[in-house]
């Protein structure tokens, strides 16, 4: 009998300022150094590594910010960026679930009044990102110019739905090729709304982060929501650091609006383990890699393998699902090994720091990898 994945997905690490690990005093010094520019009048980072279910090493670097200089903990609230991903793919799935979309529908089923490329474009195209949508991003930038950034008006979900009407085409036909799209990602935060009748915001809170207790999650809306306990974004400049917390792409929600703490990310890893929002077998498309029908998938080269909100291409040998998350002043990663019962998240407001090769360094240490 083949076990689901989802059924040996027994851990997630997040980095916190509590220390609680262990003793391995090798280990967690080789973990300590990667992190050793991170210190009290820095920002920095939180990690967390659970190893067979349980706490291996918990520890967080540095501050939340400079102005209050509060030390990062497990309650720290970080902006995950393209870690949501996975979220908003987990609410497409429960409304699935719920017999209310279908993974084959098209994108003009759920929109009529989309143009008629939405008629092959289906739900599965934009999760698993075959669907060719121009980048948003790509079309702000030849809207705005050369106009800084702080003045040009922060897009939202349904700004990157409005863009997409008014495109005639796609970049290639929907399932034939992969481009990693935050277009699609955007555009399925707006067909929760419209399938659901609630907010994309209110159904994460309603239908996931409520029910696991995440009390400390949100899908941030400035003006209408607020982050507790929260860590701003930083990027180096000259030698010393300058809060980039926010740009014109930073309102958006299906593509990386959610912000959570390393405590919250422990409950929504056992709400995976334990099946607690979906059924195993109903998990599976999540980590069934796409394979487009005219050329392999591939990012700046490379062949990649991607699922419903996560990457499953393999880490040296090792069965492996993971996602990465970069915006204006985080670097966030997530490295899940699933039969070797090991997951490393790395959590970072500064981004001179690379979450996802720290975390597979410290994955490293725990595989045994040289």
């Amino acid at each position: 009998m083949r076990l689901s994945p989802w059924k040996i997905f027994v851990c997630v690490v997040v980095l916190t300022t509590v220390s609680m690990s262990v003793d391995h005093p090798d280990r967690n010094a080789q973990i300590d150094a990667l992190f050793a520019a991170a210190n009290s009048n820095t920002p920095g980072a939180a990690v967390l590594v659970v190893q067979g279910g349980k706490a291996a090493f918990e520890r967080g670097y540095g501050v939340t910010d400079l102005r209050t200089r509060t030390k990062i903990d497990e309650h720290t609230n970080f902006r995950l960026a393209s870690l949501t991903k996975q979220f908003t793919a987990m609410a497409i799935m429960l409304l699935v679930h719920d017999g209310k979309l279908r993974y084959d529908e098209s994108l003009q089923e759920v929109f009529p009044e989309f143009p008629a490329y939405g008629r092959s474009m289906t739900i599965r195209h934009l999760l698993n990102h075959t669907s060719g949508l121009v980048d948003y991003e790509d079309l702000m930038a030849k809207q705005y110019g050369n106009t800084p950034d702080d003045q040009i008006p922060q897009i939202h979900d349904a700004g990157v739905l409005a863009l997409m009407e008014k495109e005639t085409t796609t970049k290639f036909p929907p399932g034939s090729r992969w481009a990693y799209s935050n277009s699609g990602y955007c555009v399925l935060a707006m067909v929760v709304e419209k399938v659901s009748g609630k907010p994309f915001a209110r159904f994460l809170h309603d239908r996931i982060f409520e029910p696991l207790k995440m009390s400390s999650t949100v899908a941030y809306e400035k003006g209408k929501s607020e982050v507790n306990n929260r860590a701003y974004g930083h990027t180096p400049e000259r030698g010393v650091f300058r809060e980039t917390d926010q740009s014109s792409t930073s309102a958006t929600l299906g593509d990386g609006g959610v912000y959570t703490s390393v405590a919250d990310m422990a409950r929504w890893d056992a709400a995976l383990r334990e099946h607690t929002l979906l059924p195993g077998k109903e998990m599976e498309p999540a980590l069934r890699a796409v394979r487009p029908t005219a050329a392999p998938a591939e990012e700046n080269g490379h062949l990649v393998s991607y699922g419903f909100g996560w990457f499953v291409d393999p880490y040296k040998g090792h069965t492996h699902m993971w996602h990465y998350g970069e915006t204006v002043g985080f670097r966030t990663s997530i490295q899940v090994f699933q039969y070797d019962h090991l997951t490393v998240v790395v959590l970072c407001n500064r981004v001179d720091f690379s979450a996802p090769d720290m975390a597979l360094k410290i994955a490293d240490l725990y595989l045994g990898a040289s």
